[in-house]
């Protein structure tokens, strides 16, 4: 059994005890025998669920894969304790109680020094309506496709990834599609995976639509609001994703995967919509006469197709657009054809594009300027500390103006490393004349969708350096932010450096005196100043 480490039961202890009876459960959520797109590991969840009793509130709950073991159960329970999901405190709980044995001794071994009670109970009224509650919403919930268009759908997306047309189509070069049924004029079709991340067909509902994604993409560099340019789009979708979750983790070898190896993905896009993963019957029709489309006229036209060459060519072809097994089936004729003027605008935009970005120099963001390994820390230092420093440090860059001394010290970044790295580290802060600023930026991961907070020194040559990556929304994080922000308004805007050597095995260590090799009065300012926006960190191919 995995125990709780002293250091957390410490801070578990610390939490006041209130006289509640907490009732916590993990249950399947059941699914409904309609047909799903969702992989197994998706579909056989369990849903963890801690509820205050006395109050009839839930502080926190967890969708899980079944195949996680009862260690779930507790990291849910230790949100409910910190971090409740309800407006209330946090707080531990007087007494607990389950209506499963295994639970139960489970919960007993772990939380034995937390002085709380833990009882078996044969019913949970309160979590059984709960679950009721969640049950109906997701059987209300309408299936990813019509069930009459899973299996057709399914084969017609396996058949475009073998077709694999991002091998022959760049983004810029369209495919129009003339349907004229359903109200459906005309489809065009962009194909993702020409720059091997992304793969898919996206079919548009009109030209302008499409025109119009593009330029706000193009306009929008850096990508700050890349998120609403990507709900204008009006179009419908099909994404190629792996199955095993390893893959999804590791640097995909796409060309190697097979189309058992591949999930498709579909889904509606619209302005007034944003995303939707559900497809009613109308647009799997259109889907479904898209892609047959799509395929047969690669079938017939890939030798003439490739990023170089795009020649104008068209074709007629009489598709079925009839419910599947239906008793009588309705043929419509469509023509496909390529749009080479549209693919030169398209790719012409994205040239003009680049040769504005050449007149800006963008900065340069380093990671090289602090030791890997560093133990790094938001603090403050008493003021009676401060002037011991300034004469007793190895390194000392001065502010140049008298800092005012008020609140309960200068807030300082720590930096702790081994003593041979803290003194590269002042070296290369001397060749590169001192430090000009620290400031804190916001930064985004969109592989793992997580939000960070970038701790950023720029020296006096102009270069910007990441100290630090913090995540965002970790609590811990967010009261040192606040306090930074607090005492650096008592010293108008006044910080420090220091540079402390004695990085053990255990960095909460805090260094002493002899330790500090450097400190650097700094002034903290906003992002614009250092000409910073939102970051997004991008992947390396």
């Amino acid at each position: 059994m995995t125990f709780l480490n002293r250091s957390t039961l410490r801070r578990l202890q610390k939490l006041p005890s209130i006289p509640s009876v907490w009732e916590g459960d993990r249950r399947p959520m059941s699914h409904e025998s309609r047909p799903s797109l969702e992989t197994d590991i998706e579909a056989d969840n369990d849903c963890i669920i801690w509820v205050d009793g006395s109050q009839g509130m839930v502080r926190s709950m967890d969708m899980v894969s079944a195949n996680i073991g009862p260690e779930a159960i507790v990291r849910t329970l230790l949100r409910a304790m910190e971090h409740p999901q309800s407006p209330t405190p946090a707080a531990r709980p007087h007494k607990i109680v389950v209506k499963d044995r295994e639970i139960q001794f489970f919960l007993r071994g772990v939380l034995q020094e937390l002085d709380i009670v833990i009882d078996y109970v044969p019913d949970l009224p309160l979590i059984d309506e709960i679950f009721r509650g969640l049950q109906e919403v997701a059987e209300s919930r309408p299936p990813q496709l019509p069930e009459a268009f899973v299996d057709p759908l399914l084969k017609k997306a396996e058949q475009i990834w073998k077709d694999a047309p991002w091998d022959k189509l760049g983004e810029h070069q369209i495919i129009s599609i003339e349907i004229n049924h359903l109200d459906v004029g005309t489809i065009y079709i962009s194909t993702l995976g020409k720059l091997g991340m992304d793969y898919g067909v996206l079919m548009y509902r009109s030209l302008e639509s499409l025109k119009r994604f593009r330029e706000r993409v193009v306009a929008d560099r850096p990508f700050d609001n890349l998120e609403e340019a990507f709900l204008t789009q009006d179009c419908l979708f099909v994404t190629f994703e792996p199955l095993s979750e390893e893959d999804e983790e590791e640097d995909v070898i796409w060309e190697t995967l097979s189309a058992s190896q591949i999930e498709p993905n579909f889904g509606n896009l619209h302005p007034l919509e944003g995303l939707r993963s559900v497809i009613y019957e109308e647009e799997a029709t259109v889907m479904m006469v898209a892609l047959e489309a799509l395929h047969r006229f690669l079938r017939d036209f890939r030798y003439k197709l490739n990023e170089d060459s795009f020649p104008e060519l068209s074709k007629r072809y009489r598709i079925s657009c009839s419910v599947p097994d239906a008793p009588e089936t309705k043929m419509i004729s469509v023509k496909v054809k390529t749009l080479p003027e549209v693919a030169d605008e398209l790719l012409e935009m994205v040239k003009a594009a680049e040769d504005d970005e050449e007149e800006f120099d963008y900065p340069t963001l380093r990671d090289d300027l602090i030791p890997p390994k560093s133990f790094l820390s938001l603090g403050v230092i008493p003021w009676e500390t401060v002037d011991y420093l300034r004469n007793n440090t190895e390194f000392y860059q001065p502010s140049d103006v008298d800092i005012p001394q008020k609140g309960d010290g200068l807030p300082v970044i720590l930096i702790q490393t081994y003593e041979p790295e803290a003194k590269t580290l002042i070296q290369n802060l001397e060749e590169a004349g001192g430090l000009a600023g620290i400031c804190f930026n916001s930064g985004k991961d969109p592989v793992e969708g997580r939000n960070y907070d970038l701790g950023i020194l720029k020296t006096e040559n102009g270069e910007l350096h990441l100290f630090g990556e913090f995540i965002e929304d970790d609590p811990t994080h967010q009261r040192a932010r606040t306090n930074w922000e607090r005492r650096c308004s008592q010293t108008e805007g006044w910080c420090g450096l220091i540079i402390a050597m004695g990085l053990t095995d255990s960095p909460s260590d805090q260094p002493g005196f002899k330790d500090m090799m450097a400190l650097v009065e700094l002034r903290s300012v906003s992002p614009d100043e250092f000409g910073l926006g939102p970051l997004e960190l991008i992947t390396p191919m």
